[in-house]
């Protein structure tokens, strides 16, 4: 063998693009801990039956029609499938999926804020 053979050849990076109705989410940061409103601490190893988690939109499939890149979403993790790029955990899910948005989009707004 020659050394050129031996040469790997350059890694081409593509760039992914969601399809359908698919989004792609970041979990949000999360220390674990809470605190409840009267400020009890509440550990990050405690029991909590189905409890929903907040994420960061990355990307929206062609017919995502209410979720837009950079919301931050409301959904349940557990019924999600997760994929992993360049070591980091995303998960992927359908619209449908999704139960709550936090946006700066205000048309039918709850009157909560994050």
């Amino acid at each position: 063998m020659s050394e050129t053979s031996r040469v790997p050849a350059p890694v081409t990076k593509l760039e992914i693009q969601m399809l359908h109705d698919r989004v792609l989410v970041k979990l949000a940061d999360e220390d674990g801990e809470r605190r409840s409103t009267g400020g009890i601490v509440i550990p990050a190893t405690a029991q909590v039956a189905r409890r929903l988690s907040w994420g960061d939109v990355l990307g929206v499939g062609n017919n995502v029609r209410n979720v837009k890149v950079s919301d931050r979403v409301l959904f349940n993790p557990e019924d999600q499938l997760e994929v992993e790029i360049q070591g980091d955990g995303y998960l992927v899910m359908r619209e449908r999926d999704i139960h709550a948005i936090a946006t700066e989009r205000t048309e039918q707004g709850t009157g909560l804020y994050l």
